[in-house]
């Protein structure tokens, strides 16, 4: 989704992103930025991203805008930290327990699907959101980094069962980055629910399916054919793909 500790090079060890130097320092600043998200959080699943109004958050949380001010310069800061702040409580759910599936592939489905459907059932508070998100411009980035680590970090754990590494995080980026689109596809109403997970699985299965995987081996037979991906090429959403096929699709374009 964005750049991440592996791309700064600070490695997969690194359990949190960079210190911020305008993070509170004392308990009553922490509250009160609770305060103020909550309020953000509260208007923009209301009203969406135009109900979320600096004057609005202020009154709502209780503090004077100069305050609001010293804590987020603007509406997309505000929008941005909120969806941050979701993320990471996101993923500290997911570092206590481990989700159902067998392989890597299962587990990171039932991942994206969680988080999609989280998304889903709040159209006016992740429109806001997401517009906030893709708005950020260079005075974000400290935000947008975080959304894009906590999100990297919860998808790649799904494969890990742990601590993913570089090359996990980095296939959770290609999965976050096809998410985001998708996500933005959605609330424009130019894929329905339904398109968002059928391609989100396709990309998963064809990142993490095995190569003896009968859906891998029918995409794959289906790239190395065009769209010739029909039973009179051997392929069958039934029964699979012949051996001939999947010894074709495993060297598309051989």
């Amino acid at each position: 989704m964005t750049k991440s500790s592996t791309e700064t090079g600070s490695g997969p060890a690194a359990s949190d992103p960079a210190p911020r130097g305008d993070e509170p320092s004392t308990s009553s600043q922490r509250e009160r930025r609770r305060r103020i998200l909550d309020a953000t959080l509260a208007l923009a699943a209301k009203g969406g991203y135009e109900a979320v109004q600096m004057r609005a958050v202020a009154e709502k949380a209780e503090v004077a805008v100069g305050t609001l001010y010293r804590y987020f310069p603007s509406k997309v800061h505000l929008l941005v930290s909120a969806l941050a702040r979701e993320f990471r409580r996101l993923d500290q759910r997911t570092e206590r327990s481990a989700p159902p599936g067998d392989t890597a592939q299962e587990r990171m489905k039932v991942v994206v699907d969680m988080i999609t459907k989280s998304m889903q059932r709040d159209p006016n508070l992740t429109e806001a959101m997401t517009r906030a998100f893709m708005f950020a411009d260079a005075s974000v980035a400290n935000e947008v980094e975080e959304v894009g680590f906590y999100m990297d970090r919860i998808i790649a754990r799904a494969m890990a069962q742990g601590e993913p590494d570089e090359v996990q995080l980095s296939i959770a980026r290609v999965v976050s980055d096809v998410w985001m689109s998708n996500l933005v596809s959605w609330l424009t109403r130019r894929s329905s629910a339904a398109d968002v997970n059928s391609r989100l699985g396709l990309t998963i299965d064809l990142l993490l399916g095995t190569d003896d995987s009968p859906r891998r081996a029918r995409l794959h037979t289906a790239i190395g054919k065009g769209n010739g991906a029909s039973e009179e090429n051997g392929v069958s959403e039934e029964n699979g793909v012949s051996e001939e096929n999947a010894e074709a699709g495993a060297e598309p374009g051989a």
